[in-house]
C-alpha cells in the first residue's frame, strides 16, 4: 500500500515509547516518572518520541507481552504516526520482541538493548568499545531467532566452517561464542594493567575516590570541576561512558586520585554489569566512594536506592568489600528558596550528628561551584581516615626499628622470620602511614596530575 496523507511515510528515527505497568507495587506516579526516564533514554539515542505512554498491564502474554488489544493499537499508532521504532522499556523475551515487530510491523527495542545501543553509540576507548561489544554479543546470543532470517538453511563442508548438517544458527551461536571468549581475553589484559595502576597508586600513597551515582545527577559536571578534565557533560542520560582518572589536590594540601564512572540506572542490565567489571572494579577498590546525588530530582530517593541496589551487587561479586560512601546532595541551584534552605539545614545538621562510620552529606551545585570546597575538605578527612593493609619484608639488621615503628603506627597482623632473619609481616595503617613503608612507584601516565 502507497503511503498517503492519512498514512505518513514511517521515519526510521521517530518513535513510540511505551511505559507497561506490570508491578502490582508501581503505581501511575512511578510509571510516570519511569517514562519520563524511557524517554530521555530514547533522546540521549538520538530519537524522535512522538508518543509516550505509561501502560497499566494486567498480564503478560508470552507471545507478545502485551495482550491483542494493546498490540492492535499499537500498530495502529505506529502507521498514524508514521514511525519506526517502538521502544518497550521492559525487559522482551526474544519470541516476544519478534512477534511484536510482526504485529506491528516497525523496529522494537526493550529496554536492554535501548541501553546497550546508547553505551555503543558513547564508547570513546579501546576498553569501552570492548566492554559494550562484549554486553552486545552476550544480548544477541539469546536473540539469534530474531536476528537471522536464514535459519532454515544447513552447511556441511570443512570441520572450521561446521560439520556436516551443521545448521546456520548453530553456526551463528559458535562464532558468536568465539568472539566472546576473545573479547573476555582482551578485556583480561584490561583488568591486569588497571591492577597494576592501582596498586601503583597504593604504593604511592594516593587515596582512591570515585565519583558514582545516577545517570544525569552530575557526576561529570563535578569531575569537571574539580579536575579540570574536559569530560563531556551534558543533560543527557550516560553521556559519560568512559572512565577518566585524574589526581585532585585536597585543602590539606594532600592528593587523592578521583575517576569518574558510568552512571547507574534501575533494572541496569546484567550484560552490562559483567562486560563492565574491568571498570566497574574501580567502585569496589575505592576508598571512597562519593554519591553524587541529584537532590533536586523528584525521585532522589528512588534513584539513591537503585545506585545502593547496584553497589550491594558489586560488593556481593568482590567478596563483600563495601568502601565508605559520602553523599554529595547535587543540583541545589535547581530548588526553589524554601526546599534549599530545608536541604542545606539537613545537611548541616546531619554534619552535626555525624559519627561512627556515618559519613554526613554535604550540599553542593556542580554547576555554580557552591559548597565544593566543603565537599573537598570532606573528602580529606574521610579519604585520609582510611586504613590499607600492607606486605613488608625487613632485612634481618633494621627489622627491630621498622617493625617498633610499625606497630606504633598501625597493627601487625601477621609476621614470619625466614632462615636469613628476614622478617615478612602484613600490617594495618592508615593511607599515610602505609605510603611512609611501602615502596613508591612513579604514577601510571593516566593519572598523573595534568600540566598547569
Amino acid at each position: 500500500m502507497k503511503p498517503t496523507a492519512e498514512t505518513p511515510t514511517k521515519i526510521i528515527d521517530r518513535a513510540i515509547v511505551l511505559r507497561p505497568l506490570a508491578s502490582a507495587g508501581e503505581s501511575v506516579r512511578d510509571g510516570e516518572a519511569r517514562l519520563l526516564e524511557a524517554v530521555g533514554l530514547a533522546q540521549a539515542l538520538g530519537l524522535d518520541v512522538a508518543s509516550a505512554e505509561a501502560a497499566p498491564l494486567r498480564q503478560i502474554s508470552p507471545r507478545t507481552y502485551f495482550g491483542s488489544g494493546r498490540v492492535e493499537r499499537l500498530k495502529d499508532q505506529a502507521e498514524e504516526l508514521g514511525v519506526g521504532v517502538v521502544v518497550i522499556d521492559a525487559a522482551l523475551s526474544p519470541v516476544q520482541q519478534r512477534n511484536l515487530e510482526t504485529d506491528i510491523g516497525a523496529k522494537v527495542v526493550d529496554r536492554t538493548g535501548l541501553i546497550l545501543e546508547i553505551f555503543g553509540l558513547r564508547a570513546r576507548t579501546k576498553e569501552g568499545k570492548l566492554q559494550v561489544e562484549l554486553a552486545r554479543q552476550g544480548y544477541e546470543r539469546s536473540r539469534l531467532v530474531r536476528t537471522w532470517t536464514h535459519l532454515e538453511r544447513q552447511r556441511g563442508g570443512l570441520g572450521k566452517t561446521g560439520g556436516p548438517g551443521e545448521t546456520q544458527i548453530e553456526l551463528d551461536r559458535r562464532i558468536i561464542a568465539d568472539r566472546i571468549i576473545r573479547l573476555k581475553r582482551e578485556l583480561e589484559e584490561v583488568r591486569r594493567t588497571r591492577g597494576l595502576q592501582r596498586r601503583a597508586r597504593s604504593r604511592a600513597g594516593l587515596p582512591a575516590v570515585v565519583l558514582v551515582g545516577y545517570t544525569n545527577a552530575g557526576k561529570s559536571t563535578l569531575f569537571n570541576r574539580l579536575t579540570q578534565a574536559g569530560v563531556l557533560a551534558k543533560d543527557m542520560l550516560f553521556a559519560t561512558l568512559d572512565p577518566t582518572a585524574r589526581q585532585v589536590k585536597l585543602p590539606s594540601g594532600r592528593a587523592v586520585i578521583m575517576s569518574d564512572t558510568v552512571g547507574f540506572i534501575s533494572d541496569l542490565p546484567h550484560e552490562l554489569v559483567e562486560s563492565f567489571r574491568a571498570t566497574l572494579e574501580a567502585v569496589t577498590e575505592a576508598d571512597l566512594l562519593v554519591h553524587v546525588r541529584d537532590i533536586a530530582h523528584p525521585q532522589s530517593e528512588d534513584q539513591k536506592a537503585d545506585v545502593l541496589s547496584v553497589l550491594a551487587q558489586l560488593s556481593k561479586d568482590a567478596g563483600g568489600k563495601t568502601p565508605r560512601v559520602l553523599e554529595a546532595w547535587n543540583k541545589i541551584d535547581l530548588l526553589d528558596e524554601d526546599t534549599r534552605i530545608g536541604r542545606l539545614r539537613r545537611a548541616e545538621t546531619a554534619a552535626e550528628q555525624g559519627q561512627g562510620s556515618t559519613l554526613p552529606p554535604v550540599a553542593i551545585s556542580a554547576e555554580t561551584g557552591e559548597g565544593v570546597e566543603a565537599l573537598l575538605a570532606a573528602i580529606d578527612r574521610a579519604a585520609f581516615s582510611a586504613k590499607r593493609v600492607i606486605t613488608l619484608t625487613l632485612p634481618a639488621d633494621d627489622s627491630g626499628r621498622v617493625r617498633a615503628q610499625i606497630a606504633a603506627a598501625g597493627k601487625i597482623l601477621e609476621e614470619t622470620t625466614d632462615d636469613d632473619g628476614a622478617l615478612t609481616l602484613r600490617a594495618e595503617l592508615l593511607l599515610e602511614d602505609a605510603a611512609r613503608f611501602a615502596p613508591v612507584e612513579p604514577l601510571p601516565e593516566d593519572i598523573r596530575p595534568a600540566a598547569e
